[in-house]
């Protein structure tokens, strides 16, 4: 167990509880404790905190206890020599990190600061809207999913026409690199989740850029540009165990057992790791979901909570290849390898990418090369 990875993430952990207690302790004197409180779109109230611990959170005054249970769950950070590894402090320091995260998003809501704004994003149908994304408001990221899309992608995880999912934390190399693993999950069926940011740089952004669908038809969801934002997969795979494993709530080890054995889902961050996605990472090791990061950090690589290693250290430009391009298709491979997700992909010789999340996809008349037939 790397001391390193335990500090950092201890650390994120107690900064973000500490900031979840000063927003609640304000939201609780500008609101009051009776405000209403839940994401939208879903009878599982704040999943993964509904899902771990069995309780619904329907008030602001009940995110009190969940908080103060958080609390309980930190741990010191360790001590520069006489410090005995333990991968388990780390990992209650990852879920106390998660239901602060979603604490917080909660009470953001309830602030309309959810979900998070952002302008000139084109949506997956061919229209571009002023920020439009699929189950969103106008003018929104996605925030967290409904119940609807989550029993249709729910359907696909378990029969095994959806790979997994991803969790992509962070920023990429340049805007093609970017789109390249974007291109290279939606072929295997992989479906993406985005959020983070690295020096206020997004994922998202870049993806806008290059003018990339995003939307459930594509199989590419933004959350948000924060960290904060990864706890709406999270949730996702919370409720995923509720609603198709049989589990109920407060039962937490076997959610997170079913997470392991049953959902393919890993988080590759991409730009630097700081305390907060360390401290992410360790509450998504919880769940069997391993850790893979494009820059020189310290691994985690024996099995035990994963399926195989913890966290993986792949330095983008350390990665054998002739472009970027190249790299970028190897680093999603080794992600897959660490997850030991299972493809199904048939090698068709033709020049654009295919899958189920190109299904329905327009092409725009800007965008055409050739067009045979018709009386062009």
């Amino acid at each position: 167990m790397s001391r390193y990875i335990a500090t950092r993430a201890i650390r994120g952990a107690n900064a973000l509880v500490s900031e979840a207690e000063l927003m609640l302790t304000k939201a609780l004197a500008e609101k009051g404790p009776e405000t209403p409180v839940a994401f939208p779109n879903t009878a599982y109230y704040l999943p993964t905190i509904y899902g771990l611990t069995g309780v619904p959170v329907e008030k602001l005054g009940q995110l009190t206890d969940v908080l103060a249970h958080a609390r309980d769950l930190l741990h010191p950070i360790p001590a520069n020599s006489h410090w005995t590894p333990y991968l388990g402090e780390t990992l209650d320091s990852g879920m106390a990190t998660l239901f602060a995260a979603e604490a917080l998003e909660a009470i953001r809501f309830t602030y309309g600061a959810q979900p998070e704004p952002m302008p000139g994003m084109r949506l997956a149908g061919g229209t571009i809207y002023p920020g439009d994304c699929d189950g969103s408001p106008a003018g929104h990221l996605n925030g967290p999913i409904d119940d609807i899309r989550l029993r249709s992608w729910g359907i696909q995880l378990v029969d095994g026409r959806m790979s997994g999912f991803a969790a992509i934390v962070g920023c990429a190399k340049n805007n093609q690199v970017a789109v390249k693993i974007v291109r290279e999950l939606q072929k295997r069926s992989i479906l993406t989740f985005l959020c983070g940011n690295v020096n206020g740089r997004s994922i998202i952004d870049q993806l806008n850029e290059e003018g990339v669908e995003l939307g459930y038809d594509t199989f590419t969801v933004p959350f948000g540009t924060d960290t904060l934002s990864a706890i709406y997969a999270l949730g996702f795979a919370t409720r995923s165990a509720l609603t198709f494993g049989g589990m109920k709530a407060g039962m937490a080890r076997d959610i997170l057992l079913y997470n392991k054995e049953r959902v393919f889902a890993f988080v590759l961050a991409l730009g630097e790791v700081d305390d907060l996605k360390y401290a992410a990472a360790a509450g998504a090791i919880n769940y069997g979901f391993p850790f893979i990061a494009d820059t020189v950090i310290p691994e985690i690589l024996p099995t035990g909570v994963t399926t195989y290693e913890h966290v993986v250290s792949m330095p983008f430009d350390a990665i054998p290849g002739a472009d970027d391009l190249q790299k970028a298709e190897q680093l999603v491979q080794k992600c897959i390898e660490v997850r030991g997700v299972k493809i199904k992909m048939t090698d068709v010789p033709i020049s654009v990418a295919y899958g189920s999340a190109f299904e329905g996809e327009v092409v725009r008349k800007t965008d055409m090369r050739i067009e045979f037939g018709g009386k062009y």
